[in-house]
């Protein structure tokens, strides 16, 4: 194992899965620098919770190869569970009896002691605010409330890595935040995560890397930043308050869209710091001044469209999802 497998919390390599003809996973590859968040984001049947029931020893892949901190996930699959915490779709909470009563079975299926699992057990409803709710049963508890419950249940053994499949799933909006803000500390704590979701603001405002996953295959992958770049229609749009000076700039850059009435310009850019910089020093050079420098690159949604060929935008299921839970 090299320097840099050490610094890897997940690496896969050729997954693959098919149920009969059905191909679900068609040879993925990916890494997860330890932590950090990585979100894999896609369509809803694009094989998401697939790659997670096999990164977490639920089910057997057909071919290819992973190791999970720095465990082979075949032949060292106890190891593996070991060092995992997996959340799913659907809560594990069992609403019959108390959130505190969840969380010290979690601490007895943990082989805690006695007194290590009450200790453990405080300590995790009070991070996740839940005292106040602890003794009353979990089926009184609200949609966000659960998900909470279950995370503090997931952290009980204490993992190195957290898989975590669509969480936010039905969430208003101060819940997701709130979950957004539960991920984030995790990270900032040392633990690694591992974000399945559908909801592409969620991928943006979170992953520090994305896979977008398509008909079982990973289409593109890298920062959010990276991604967007790789859509068309970024530029950067100047602005002038000076008729004259916005002609000037028309004039010399030809390339640029012309909105007369705005006195604007519209350069075709990627967003990048050295193109950026190249219109800074043009200007300059140039000496002409803009009253109104801005960067727009495509955001998320556009590369879902391109990567992906949705209709639907994942966004737009989140934001229906939001408001419908709002009301």
């Amino acid at each position: 194992m090299t320097t840099t497998d050490h610094t890897l919390a997940i690496a896969a390599t050729g997954l693959r899965k098919a149920y009969g003809d059905k191909t679900v996973l068609d040879g993925i590859d990916f890494q997860v620098p330890a932590g950090t968040i990585f979100s894999l984001l896609g369509p809803n049947g694009a094989g998401k919770t697939t790659a997670v029931s096999i990164l977490s020893t639920l089910i057997s892949a057909d071919a290819g190869q992973a190791r999970i901190a720095g465990h082979d996930l075949t032949a060292e699959a106890h190891a593996v569970r070991g060092v995992i915490g997996v959340t799913g779709q659907f809560s594990a909470v069992d609403g019959l009896i108390t959130g505190e009563e969840n969380m010290l079975l979690m601490a007895d299926l943990h082989h805690l002691s006695r007194r290590e699992g009450r200790q453990v057990t405080a300590d995790l409803l009070e991070r996740f605010d839940l005292v106040e709710a602890a003794k009353k049963p979990a089926s009184t508890y609200s949609g966000g409330m659960k998900r909470r419950l279950d995370i503090a249940m997931t952290l009980v053994g204490n993992p190195r890595i957290i898989f975590l499949d669509e969480p936010t799933t039905g969430l208003d909006p101060r819940s997701r935040h709130t979950m957004w803000q539960i991920i984030r500390e995790l990270v900032s704590g040392g633990t690694t995560v591992f974000l399945t979701t559908q909801y592409l603001d969620e991928a943006d405002e979170l992953a520090d890397r994305i896979a977008v996953l398509n008909g079982g295959r990973i289409v593109a992958q890298g920062s959010a930043a990276e991604l967007k770049r790789l859509v068309p229609g970024g530029h950067v749009r100047l602005r002038f308050a000076d008729p004259a000076a916005y002609e000037r700039a028309a004039t010399a850059l030809r390339e640029a869209s012309r909105d007369d009435d705005a006195l604007s310009l519209q350069i075709p850019s990627d967003g990048s710091q050295r193109e950026l910089r190249a219109v800074l020093d043009w200007l300059d050079a140039a000496g002409i001044e803009a009253d109104e420098l801005s960067v727009h690159t495509p955001d998320l949604d556009d590369v879902f469209f391109a990567l992906t060929g949705s209709s639907v935008p994942a966004q737009t299921t989140a934001q229906t999802a939001d408001k419908e839970t709002a009301r």
